[in-house]
């Protein structure tokens, strides 16, 4: 749940705060498992060289990426994040002598450090995903509270008003793109070093739509809202998967509810009633 926890936060980054809906952020949280999976497997388990290239592979696609997808908005925007994604899915899925194809890449090992414990072990490695969530939740908050995050809340509010008032809103977007890729990416290698499988379902549409509702369910532009989505979404999927397979209807129907009857998330739903309470 940590895990998708920084994922959901990378996407609020953008959704939340700079007020870019993506369908395709599903795309750095995959090529970062990829190429640490890869790495890891066919060159060496050395994680202070495959950690690092996750990061960077994630951060890179998202700036090759940004560079296409911040020429268009609104839906338009949406459709090119989609069919940017699906593009590294159909190269994951086709490729399979690099890729394992629709088998995925299995036994990624988890990494060995200089530790006094195994990461091998489930408390090891919980600690170690939760310094990692606690970086990020850092992180975020910093960049969210900072000049360049309360510019994305103006320009998620109004790009004209802060292109009047002599802000670059290209540049301040195209940052933050790459950002959100950056911690998807981190969240992806996190992840693959637990799972030890990526498959090309960690790069299509659904995944990325899961992120989407972890945002909109924990409420945009909260970050530890998202976070809570993701608890939550992670925490429905594993329990009604075991009585049905149809999950995605599932997730349909949970965005209609939130949609009606909590269109600012959780955290905003909570913050209404403490007013209330208040009042």
């Amino acid at each position: 749940m940590l895990i998708f926890g920084i994922f959901a936060m990378s996407l609020d980054l953008l959704l939340g705060y700079a007020g870019l809906p993506s369908l395709g952020h599903a795309a750095y949280f995959g090529v970062a498992a990829y190429t640490v999976g890869l790495l890891a497997l066919r060159v060496a388990n050395n994680f202070w060289i495959d950690f690092p290239a996750g990061l960077l592979m994630a951060a890179g696609m998202s700036a090759l990426f940004g560079l296409f997808a911040l020429r268009t908005r609104g839906s338009y925007f949406l459709m090119i994040t989609l069919a940017l994604g699906q593009v590294l899915w159909g190269i994951a899925f086709g490729w399979r002598s690099l890729t394992g194809g629709d088998d995925g890449l299995p036994s990624v090992p988890r990494p060995r450090l200089p530790l006094p414990w195994s990461l091998t072990d489930g408390v090891p490695f919980y600690y170690f995903v939760l310094f990692f969530f606690a970086l990020a939740v850092g992180a975020l908050a910093v960049i969210a509270s900072s000049p360049f995050g309360r510019a994305l809340v103006g320009i998620r509010e109004s790009e004209r008003r802060m292109e009047v008032l002599g802000y670059d809103v290209w540049r301040y977007k195209y940052v933050a793109f790459i950002l959100a890729g950056l911690f998807a990416g981190l969240a992806g290698t996190l992840f693959v070093y637990f799972n030890g499988f990526v498959s090309p379902s960690y790069l299509n549409i659904v995944f990325s739509a899961s992120a989407l509702l972890m945002v909109i369910l924990g409420g945009a532009g909260t970050l530890l809202g998202p976070a809570l989505g993701a608890a939550v979404i992670v925490g429905l999927e594993n329990f009604i998967s075991g009585y049905m397979e149809r999950w995605v209807l599932v997730l349909g129907v949970i965005y209609v509810l939130v949609t009606l009857f909590a269109p600012s998330g959780l955290v905003g739903l909570a913050r209404q009633r403490m007013r209330s309470s208040g009042s």
